[in-house]
């Protein structure tokens, strides 16, 4: 089996060398960069606002000593069944418990990358359970067999033709690459899901401590579907998803679907509560709310990083990203791509094995720039980088940076090192980017620039005269 290195470097210099499929990217995410631009105008200050929402999210990242227990009280108080859980395998069996208890045969979901993260289809596929994923994107990408591609956007890499072919090929559906008609044939299959189902799971937006809420934001429907029709609601979220009051998502809706997807407001904003109380003709006969911690609180203790759980995984950051944009979603290989997902992966899976992640950015600060909740992305891109070097620095890596600290503090040598690059440029041409040259690696898919015809203390030099 690869490392999830290897496996990086491997998908990512496929999508790179796909001329076709990073204009695709680009067009699509130059698109929504538009359009958002055009919605936070519309907001009588974005700057303020960005603040307003940090300061929010911080208060509450601060206080979860506090808001998780009332927010479970809140929620037990209305028959709601909390469930604590430290890591994935509590969640799993807490999750299949509940479906067991129950006898449940069919389950539907709506999108919820929490899920994604404790690999929760795997398991009740593996179960025999069937398990249908609700939210169109998520649901071509199921019938592919692969991951979300994008967090916020999960079948983005997908022309309608791709779809077209999919759904040919899987549902028997006719031949057509009308949008709309695609979207009603996924939706066809999925009413019948709807009435089939025994459980529904769902993730959680926010959930509020002040009136024990969950708080779920969609553009389908499909969410609002998946909580209501089943008997039985189980709803995933991270613990850093809770927020103190109520008030807050006046702030926090219009934010997120502004950095997320450009709109307004998003289609569908649900709060729920509870499940069916006496005299009530909607919702589910039970409700359980799994808290998932995962590493978050690992995260937490880090005082450096821990505005990282800010996060309201709008996605915003993957569309400015250069790095995202060339090299897709797929070869992140997490559930979280992009630089929150760079940012936060080795904190949840182990700096080891991910810390290349952070190494993959052009730390140019558009994630930061463009973070609705003032993350300071790119700086703690940096911070892994850094943690990285200090606990698992190769030799090679040590002996580099020795050899370039030794160099900078002796002016000549540094001018008689730029010298020598000079005369190894043009000797090194015939050579360049073939397996003889020295720096293949790098070379193979780049050109050095030819230097300056002086440099730059020649230059000075000269001024002075």
């Amino acid at each position: 089996m690869s490392t999830p290195l290897e496996q990086f470097q491997h998908d990512a210099a496929q999508v790179a060398g796909d001329g076709d499929q990073r204009q695709f990217l680009r067009s699509s995410l130059s698109g929504y960069v538009t359009t958002r631009r055009g919605t936070q105008g519309r907001f009588q200050d974005y700057t303020s606002a960005r603040a307003a929402a940090a300061e929010i999210k911080w208060n509450a990242i601060e206080n979860l000593d506090k808001l998780l227990p009332q927010f479970a009280d809140n929620l037990e108080a209305r028959g709601v069944k909390v469930h604590w859980c430290r890591n994935g395998d509590d969640a799993r069996k807490a999750i299949l418990g509940v479906i067991h208890a129950h006898g449940a045969k069919s389950i539907v979901k709506s999108k919820c990358m929490t899920t994604e993260e404790i690999h929760l289809n795997e398991l009740l596929e593996n179960e025999g359970f069937e398990v249908v994923e609700s939210d169109l994107g998520e649901f071509i990408v199921q019938l592919r067999g692969e991951a979300p591609y994008h967090f916020v956007f999960p079948a983005m890499h997908l022309k309608r033709g791709a779809i077209n072919k999919l759904f040919k090929e899987k549902l028997k559906s006719a031949d057509t690459d009308d949008p709309e008609q695609l979207t009603m044939i996924a939706r066809e299959v999925l009413r019948q899901k709807y009435l089939d189902a025994d459980v529904g799971i769902s993730g959680a937006n926010f959930g509020v401590a002040e009136t024990g809420m969950i708080s779920i934001t969609e553009n389908e429907g499909n969410a609002r579907l998946t909580t209501a029709m089943p008997k039985v609601h189980i709803a995933v979220m991270g613990i850093e998803k809770v927020i103190p009051k109520l008030d807050d998502l006046a702030l926090l809706l219009p934010l997120l679907a502004t950095a997320g997807t450009g709109q307004h407001l998003t289609g569908y904003n649900s709060q729920l509560g509870g499940p069916r109380q006496a005299g009530e003709v909607d919702g589910p006969e039970e409700m359980h709310v799994v808290l998932l911690d995962n590493h978050r609180t690992r995260l937490l203790a880090d005082q450096e990083q821990r505005d990282a759980l800010r996060c309201i995984r709008c996605g915003a950051c993957l569309n400015v990203c250069p790095i995202f944009k060339n090299v897709g979603g797929h070869t992140y290989g997490t559930t979280y791509q992009g630089p929150i997902g760079s940012v936060i992966t080795p904190h949840l899976r182990g700096l080891s094995s991910w810390k290349h992640l952070s190494d993959s950015s052009s730390l140019c600060g558009a994630c930061t720039e463009t973070c609705p909740v003032q993350i300071d992305l790119h700086h703690h891109l940096l911070r892994n980088r850094r943690n990285s070097a200090q606990k698992q620095g190769g030799v090679l890596e040590s002996l580099q940076m020795r050899i370039f600290s030794f160099v900078m503090r002796r002016p000549w040598l540094y001018g008689l090192g730029g010298k020598l690059g000079r005369i190894g440029h043009v000797l090194s041409r015939p050579i360049q980017g073939t397996k003889l040259d020295p720096l293949y690696k790098w070379r193979a898919t780049r050109d050095f620039p030819d230097p300056a015809a002086k440099t730059f203390k020649e230059q000075w030099k000269e001024r002075r005269r």
